[in-house]
């Protein structure tokens, strides 16, 4: 827990700075945008990798690792910026290059918590992970990442560093049981991935989630590839400000996840999904319409709360329902879809905004988003369903896939403090 707050308030920092410093480099909407996308890549092309060698490897020692070239990387780039020799060429290849990192350090943390927590535990244990990201990420870190960003360009991105490694420092105190993999199987990796991407694809639950995810993924990436922007030219925020937005969303994010055990109680989780995506639907099209700073800082609060609904309960469904020794192949599907939306709406995002103005990806989020609700809609029902069974997998393993898992949540553990 205190690891992940540590890096938590790390990347917080570089959450308001990243793209402030790119925004100090350039106002080219194209290069702006291509920032994110560098940032997204990684994932989408590294994701199924790095799920395969978290399977193959010590999770923990893979954990450390990353984080000390996190550290490296961000350590030169802040130097760089000292020395005012960091054009937008450089920051974008640093960017590349943490989010590189991050795919294998975010992957590996992730299967971390069903190693250390019982099942019936593990909705309160990501709550309360959700809450440290919330308050430190997502609400303190952004506002003064951007502070000390107007202060001196340099001080968040050191401060990084030093976190990264203090992060990788109490990890490094944790003590493991094994995942699954015995010291003398072998098997390529390219198996081992194949292996990964049928169970997910086999699993109802998991399939229609990450399916999902990366739908909505390519409208959201199409609009907040450009928010530095927007804030700035829409909304006519500052610095500060923008890392204002980040905070507003945390806030919702934990009204969201306080009321998490109430709603689930009352909203069969199909149709909780099915209102959190016509919420976000519908946020894209405010924030089309809006110029008003307060009117658009209420409609990021309100996705704030539905991303963060969203997010436990993904999170804890997969969890439940992947065995320990394959966490790390699946999540890496489930995170090549969300990155893979990511880099194709911020690729659009961004020609969008370059010829027609910082508005054009929000309209674009909210008509391919309506679309995209109406097309998922019958879907979600796997997500409801607990009767049903996944067929076996059709490989030379013989591993087979698991039983349809109850998805309609936690009625008691998820509220816990």
């Amino acid at each position: 827990m205190a690891s992940s707050w540590t890096t938590n308030l790390a990347d917080g920092l570089v959450l308001a700075a990243g793209p402030l410093l790119v925004a100090s480099r350039t106002e080219d909407a194209f290069l702006v945008a291509l920032a994110a996308t560098v940032q997204w890549l990684p994932p989408l092309v590294f994701g199924l990798w790095a799920g395969a060698l978290t399977d193959r490897l010590d999770r923990r020692r893979l954990v450390i690792t990353v984080d000390v070239v996190r550290a490296l990387v961000v350590g030169l780039l802040a130097t760089a910026v000292v020395l005012d020799a960091a054009p937008i060429a450089l920051v974008l290849v640093a960017l590349f290059l943490l989010g590189t990192a991050e795919t294998f350090a975010d992957n590996a943390s992730q299967t971390l918590v069903p190693m250390l927590v019982e099942r019936d535990d593990l909705a309160a244990a990501n709550q309360r992970i959700q809450a440290g990201f919330l308050t430190i990420n997502q609400m303190a870190a952004p506002p003064i990442g951007a502070a000390m960003f107007a202060a001196a360009q340099a001080t968040p991105f050191a401060t990084y560093g030093v976190l990264v490694l203090a992060g990788a420092v109490l990890v490094s105190r944790l003590q493991l049981p094994p995942h699954g993999r015995a010291k003398h199987e072998r098997t390529h990796i390219r198996a081992d991935i194949a292996e990964g991407v049928r169970w997910a694809w086999r699993h109802p639950a998991v399939r229609t989630l990450v399916l999902t995810i990366f739908i909505f993924n390519v409208t959201f990436g199409a609009a907040w590839s450009v928010l530095v922007l927007y804030a700035q030219q829409r909304l006519g925020l500052g610095d500060v400000g923008f890392g204002v937005i980040t905070t507003v969303q945390a806030v919702g994010g934990l009204l969201g996840t306080a009321m998490y055990g109430w709603l689930t109680r009352r909203v069969s989780l199909a149709n909780l999904m099915r209102i959190g995506l016509i919420i976000e639907t519908l946020t894209h099209l405010a924030l089309a319409l809006t110029t008003t700073a307060w009117v658009a800082l209420v409609v990021f609060f309100v996705f704030g709360a539905h991303a963060f609904v969203w997010g436990t309960t993904s999170v804890t469904v997969r969890q439940r329902a992947v065995p320990t020794a394959l966490q790390g192949r699946v999540g890496s599907v489930n995170l090549v879809g969300v990155f893979g939306g990511l880099v194709i709406g911020s690729g659009v995002g961004g020609v969008l905004a370059q010829h027609y103005g910082v508005t054009a990806p929000f309209w674009f989020a909210f008509a391919g988003s309506a679309v995209f609700v109406v097309a998922i809609w019958g879907q979600l029902r796997h997500v409801a369903h607990s009767d049903e069974q996944a067929h076996p997998l059709d490989d030379d393993t013989g591993t087979a896939a698991p039983h349809e898992t109850t998805l309609t949540a936690p009625h008691h553990d998820v509220d816990e403090p």
